[in-house]
């Protein structure tokens, strides 16, 4: 009896393995970029007023702006609210319901993406300009099993990826900010690239480049080294909304969400990734709204600061659009989620908060 009933869980967990259809994951953030841009689209309060206009509201207006909030998500985020809206779930409106917060008490950065790859939030982190990350990542965890060792690699345009990754003991390639592209043998691509790199204006000295150059360091990376787990940090959301240059931080939205297409069209178009890559998408924190003039800011004195969202679109999470029911979900959720993604059940010495089941065809 104890051996057919052993028999029916490997038959039954062999099942639920060949279903999976997720060999590759491609996870994107973009910093600091707000829920209600994301489900109501332009804020004709904030595009209004001189202060965050730069000047242009014409533009703002032919750009973004639409009769109802569906028109204008649509403008602004043309790929999210066609493609993955149609084929993948959106999570994080919280007038329909859908809540996804921080669970870091500090509503920032270096802590909200080690509380995405940690799945925990430590509250030990509590400095954009902590050390090297003493917790093991999804990331530095996935680089560790068989299948997927060497094959992880993460590209962010601000510097402190470095540290939060923590590329040195994690061994995972991390080109954050100015690194060069291509290590000892860059590609002719790469070598541009690195040659840009170095002319380039740089609007936030050292510490961050411009999304450009991180977009196309990490699609070249995709093409050429064929990695099965790809990070990919865009950042000019947050250094526009800091700026308080409301212009430049949709631009830069939308310009993510072109980038998302992009992507998307090169892995179901390549025979390695299509129909096997699911692309998880989300943001490190929120931002001030209740009080207009705190969209430039965030911290944990900011209401709604700790207010985010994500989406995901690949071959195992079933059609459910815009998630517009009654939930509470947390940022240190999507760590275990990636892991089960592709496959693995991620452990580490910290706890590690459970996996966001809506996104699975089957319960694990």
């Amino acid at each position: 009896m104890k051996k057919m009933l052993f028999a029916f869980l490997l038959l039954f967990s062999t099942g639920i393995q060949a279903q999976r259809q997720t060999e590759n994951i491609i996870i994107i953030t973009t910093d600091g970029f707000r829920w209600q841009e994301v489900f109501k689209g332009m804020d004709s309060v904030i595009a209004n007023n001189p202060k965050y206009n730069q000047g242009d509201s014409e533009y703002l207006y032919k750009n973004f702006w639409g009769s109802t909030e569906n028109e204008r998500r649509k403008k602004l985020l043309p790929f999210l609210w066609s493609t993955v809206v149609t084929k993948g779930q959106i999570f994080g409106n919280r007038t329909l319901g859908s809540k996804v917060d921080n669970a870091n008490p500090y509503w920032f950065s270096y802590p909200g993406y080690s509380e995405i790859f940690t799945g925990y939030a430590d509250t030990n982190i509590n400095s954009n300009s902590y050390p090297p990350n003493p917790n093991i990542t999804v990331l530095e965890y996935l680089n560790k099993q068989p299948r997927l060792k060497g094959k992880v690699a993460a590209f962010g345009a601000w510097e402190a990826f470095d540290r939060i990754l923590n590329e040195e003991r994690s061994g995972i390639p991390v080109v954050s900010g100015f690194n060069k592209m291509g290590g000892n043998k860059p590609t002719a691509n790469e070598k541009l690239m690195n040659a840009m790199l170095k002319d380039t204006h740089k609007p936030w000295g050292e510490d961050e480049c411009l999304d450009v150059f991180t977009h196309y360091g990490a699609l070249e990376y995709l093409k050429t080294k064929k990695p099965k787990v790809l990070y990919i940090a865009y950042g000019e959301t947050d250094e526009w909304a800091h700026a308080s240059e409301y212009r430049s931080y949709l631009d830069a939205g939308r310009q993510v969400d072109a980038w998302l297409k992009q992507l998307w069209d090169y892995v179901q178009s390549d025979p390695v990734y299509k129909n096997k890559t699911t692309l998880f998408i989300t943001t490190d924190h929120g931002r001030g709204d209740v009080e207009k003039e705190k969209w430039t800011s965030h911290n944990n004195k900011i209401q709604g600061a700790n207010e985010i969202w994500f989406a995901v679109i690949g071959p195992d999470t079933p059609v459910r659009g815009e998630l517009n029911t009654e939930m509470q979900l947390y940022q240190q959720q999507f760590a275990q989620t990636i892991a089960k993604l592709v496959g693995y059940t991620y452990s580490a010495a910290h706890p590690v908060a459970d996996e966001i089941r809506y996104v699975f065809k089957m319960k694990k």
